[in-house]
C-alpha cells in the first residue's frame, strides 16, 4: 500500500508542496480502529519511542531505588531544548547518582534553546553532553545501569540495558523488531511497523496504576509526561504546547524524520504516524488533525491553529500561504 497525501502547502492560490504519510489508530485490544496509507510500513520510531526505552528504568526498580520523581520520569522521555531547566535537572540527576557528564554517551551539540545558546556564547563556553536533547533519556539509562551494576558502555547493542529495551519493545508492540539503526544520540533504535508503534501506544493508554509491574510503569510514564510537558520538549515546541492545550489528558511525543505518537488514556487509544519526506511541520499538522478528529484537542485552540491551518508568514510579517489538510485525509 502507498502513502496517502496528508498535508499540503498552498501559496498564491496554487499547490506548492504535498506531504504523504502513514498513520494508524489502535484500540486497547491492539486492533486497528482506523488507518491511512500502509499500516505495515516499517519505520524507525526515533525519539517517539522514548517511553518504551524508559520501561526498564521503572520495571527494574531503579526509579524507585533512586527516588526519582515524576519530573525525572518525564525528562527520561524528553527530546528537550537544552534550556537551563533541562540542563540543570539532568546535571543534578547525575550528581545524585554519583556520576557526571562524562558518563553520558549521547554526545554534545549546541542547545536549541536560544537563551542557553546565547549564555554559552557570551561566557565563551562550549556545549556539553547535558545540552544534548537526549540527556534526560541517557540519565535514565545510567540510573538503570547503576541499579543493574552493568558496564558503562550502555549504548552497545549487546549491553544488558539495550537487551532489556529490545525485549520490552517487542513485547509491548507485539511484533519482532525488523532491525535496528543507530539514533542521533548513539543508542540503538529498533525498527517496527506503524501499526506496532500504535499498538504499543494503545498499551500505554489502557495501563492502570493497579495493574502489573509493566502496567504501573506505563501508567506512570504517560502521566508524568502529561503532567510535565515543559520537560518533554520546551517552550514553543509542539509536544509541550499541545499537551498543555489538552490539559494533561493526552501524552504525545515526536521523533526525528516526522514521526509522532499519541497516548489517549480516556479513550484507550494509541496513535502513530510517519510523514514519508521527514517534514516535521507536516507531522505536527497531521497529528493535530487526528487529535481533533478524536475529540481530545479543540481545533480552535491557538496551539492547534498554529499548526493547522498553519499560516506561512515571511520576514516582513506578510502572509504568504497556508498549510492545509490534503483532500480526502480526515
Amino acid at each position: 500500500m502507498a502513502a496517502v497525501e496528508m498535508v499540503e502547502l498552498w501559496r498564491g492560490g496554487l499547490l506548492e508542496s504535498t506531504h504523504r504519510g502513514h498513520a494508524v489508530i489502535c484500540d486497547d485490544t491492539g486492533a486497528i480502529v482506523e488507518s491511512w496509507g500502509d499500516p505495515g510500513r516499517v519505520i524507525f520510531p526515533r525519539s517517539s519511542c522514548k517511553m518504551l526505552q524508559a520501561l526498564p528504568l521503572l520495571e527494574s526498580g531503579a526509579a524507585d531505588a533512586h527516588g526519582l520523581s515524576d519530573a525525572h520520569i518525564a525528562l527520561s522521555c524528553a527530546s528537550h531544548q537544552g534550556a537551563a531547566l533541562h540542563v540543570n535537572m539532568a546535571g543534578r540527576w547525575l550528581a545524585d547518582l554519583g556520576l557526571g557528564e562524562p558518563d553520558l554517551r549521547c554526545g554534545s551539540h549546541e542547545p536549541y534553546d536560544r537563551d542557553e545558546r546565547d549564555r554559552l556564547i557570551l561566557a565563551h563556553e562550549a556545549p556539553c553532553q547535558l545540552h544534548n536533547n537526549c540527556s534526560g533519556k541517557h540519565s535514565g539509562f545510567l540510573t538503570t545501569v547503576k541499579h543493574l551494576k552493568a558496564g558503562p558502555e550502555y549504548v552497545e547493542l549487546d549491553h544488558p540495558l539495550q537487551k532489556a529495551i529490545k525485549a520490552a519493545t517487542e513485547e509491548v508492540t507485539d511484533e519482532a523488531s525488523a532491525g535496528f539503526g543507530i539514533d542521533g544520540c548513539s543508542a540503538p533504535n529498533f525498527a517496527m511497523s506503524v501499526t506496532g508503534l500504535a499498538r504499543g501506544m494503545a498499551a500505554f493508554a489502557k495501563a492502570r496504576d493497579a495493574g502489573s509491574v509493566r502496567e504501573r510503569a506505563m501508567h506512570r510514564l504517560t502521566r508524568s509526561m502529561a503532567a510535565h510537558p515543559e520537560l518533554v520538549a520546551g517552550e514553543g515546541r509542539a509536544c509541550t504546547e499541545l499537551m498543555r492545550a489538552m490539559q494533561g489528558r493526552v501524552a504525545i511525543k515526536t521523533g526525528a524524520e516526522a514521526v509522532f505518537v499519541a497516548i489517549i488514556p480516556e479513550k484507550k487509544l494509541g496513535v502513530a504516524l510517519k510523514i514519508e519526506d521527514g517534514n516535521a511541520r507536516a507531522s505536527e499538522a497531521a497529528l493535530v488533525a487526528i487529535l481533533t478528529r478524536l475529540g481530545v484537542l479543540d481545533a480552535a485552540h491557538p496551539m492547534a491553529q498554529k499548526r493547522l491551518p498553519a499560516p506561512q508568514i515571511n520576514c516582513r510579517g506578510t502572509r504568504t500561504g497556508e498549510l492545509r489538510l490534503a483532500a480526502g485525509f480526515m
